[in-house]
């Protein structure tokens, strides 16, 4: 009873609950969206093939790390339990940015209480895609109590872990290791006792990926998930970074991410830890987000957290206030060029769509096309072909639409279950060519907005048009 009566009249546990309950209202009109989103349909195939037996990277591919499809399987890829899941690791992050940030800032002028507010606020919103249940909003979460335990607790080898579990979800993940590292590196820099505890945190990180690597050993599968998870990401990577053939956009940033860490670990006598924390965390998070070179709106969920602390160190550090603005202003206006100005009033118009529909005001189609124009046909698409297929039947999709799969309820009999995947991989063509031969797809949907089918569709007569969607049906 002391306690529930201490905490009744704690300023910070009534923020922590109010906030977190605008940050559950915020995300609640995403548990109610339609199956609409091309990336969370991929997630959606994946899991439902892992769940029938089929084995990840060599007989169902996408290429990242395997934890966010393993997550997709567990909770049997739907839509409503996923985006719950991913609720609820935000709420669990807002309270764990709050104690962190509160660690950073030591009370001072209440400006964790601002800090926390900003970060719901933006994680919470459509804006930055937070509303889809992409990897970034599952990883957030470990890697903010590894920051914690960084800070406050001293608990390296399990920051470290966290932060492994992390990358599992993402590669990006090692961006904030290394901020974290060198953070430590240059706070014990000269104490060779403390020191001794620097490796903990990389034993920690390397842990759950070479667990994860002895289970792809085990199913024969290691090469398959090194090629996919790791390597088809560097020309991923390498393509948006080119200029003339040759990576020169990526060698400027990590220059100039050096450059910068140097500058720290120089004048690191003249700052404070929160000082040299935030701003490494945020050099090392902004070249996360410019990583690649790709204006994807959810890229910027990584930046959130050190972002909503740099604006808190702008008014905590009053003695190198302008230099902390400087970076912030620089940094800002390199993201916005990057990724474009956010367009708040989407944002407007998102939970007043939600409101019109709960209310009545508006039909399905008309709810369904405010997220994507063709949502409501890729619908039209499943109840047309849903009624006429038998229980061991599949049908096959040439497009990026691959939340058809989950709207008919089928697996993809396909290794490549999108037509980008199909299209930038050697294999690709062929593998697809000889699935289909194999399993007889019943249906073939033919998105006309994407590149020609690369094969004959022998034995197959179109059946229905539908929007940009060619229906053809197995004859014989």
């Amino acid at each position: 009873m002391k306690v529930l009566k201490r905490l009744e009249r704690s300023r910070a546990f009534w923020f922590v609950i109010l906030t977190s309950c605008l940050f559950f209202l915020l995300r609640l009109p995403s548990l109610f969206e339609p199956i609409w989103y091309g990336d969370e349909g991929i997630y959606q195939v994946i899991g439902n093939s892992l769940n029938n037996g089929r084995l990840l990277y060599s007989e169902i591919f996408d290429n990242k790390p395997p934890l966010l499809y393993w997550l997709y399987a567990i909770l049997n890829s739907d839509q409503f339990t996923v985006r719950l899941a991913s609720l609820i690791f935000g709420l669990l992050s807002v309270i764990f940015f709050f104690f962190l940030s509160k660690k950073l800032f030591a009370n001072k002028n209440r400006i964790h209480f601002m800090t926390t507010f900003i970060f719901a606020i933006l994680f919470g919103l459509p804006i930055l895609e937070g509303n889809i249940a992409n990897a970034e909003n599952f990883m957030l979460l470990p890697i903010l109590i590894a920051a914690f335990l960084v800070v406050s607790q001293k608990k390296y080898f399990l920051a470290g872990l966290l932060l492994g579990i992390a990358f599992l979800f993402k590669i990006v993940a090692i961006f904030d290791m290394s901020a974290f590292l060198i953070f430590y590196f240059i706070v014990n820099f000269g104490s060779l006792k403390k020191t001794i505890k620097f490796p903990s945190i990389i034993a920690g990180f390397f842990l759950p990926t070479i667990a994860v690597s002895i289970y792809f050993l085990l199913n024969n599968t290691f090469i398959d998930f090194v090629k996919a998870a790791f390597l088809a990401n560097i020309s991923y990577v390498s393509y948006g970074n080119k200029i003339g053939g040759i990576p020169i956009l990526l060698f400027i940033k990590l220059a100039v991410l050096g450059l910068f860490t140097l500058y720290l670990f120089v004048k690191r006598k003249a700052f404070t830890n929160t000082f040299l924390f935030i701003l490494l965390w945020f050099a090392f998070s902004s070249f996360n987000a410019l990583f690649s070179q790709r204006p994807y709106t959810h890229y910027l969920l990584v930046l959130i957290p050190s972002l909503s602390l740099m604006i808190g160190l702008i008014l905590f550090d009053k003695k190198y206030q302008k230099t902390i603005a400087i970076v912030f202003i620089i940094a800002l206006l390199t993201i916005l060029k990057t990724f474009g100005i956010p367009n708040f009033s989407k944002s407007i118009s998102y939970y007043q769509n939600f409101i019109s529909y709960v209310n009545g005001e508006k039909t399905m189609v008309s709810y369904q096309g405010f997220f994507d124009r063709n949502t409501p046909f890729d619908y039209e698409v499943a109840r047309f072909i849903k009624p006429k297929l038998n229980r061991n039947e599949t049908i096959f999709v040439w497009g990026n639409n691959a939340q058809i799969y989950e709207l008919v309820g089928v697996i993809a009999p396909t290794k490549y279950v999108v037509a980008y995947h199909i299209s930038n991989y050697k294999d690709g063509a062929t593998n697809t060519k000889n699935a289909i031969e194999k399993t007889k797809p019943k249906f073939i949907v033919v998105m006309t907005n994407s590149n020609p089918i690369p094969f004959p569709l022998i034995g197959y007569s179109k059946k229905i048009n539908i929007n940009k969607a060619a229906v053809y049906e197995r004859i014989f």
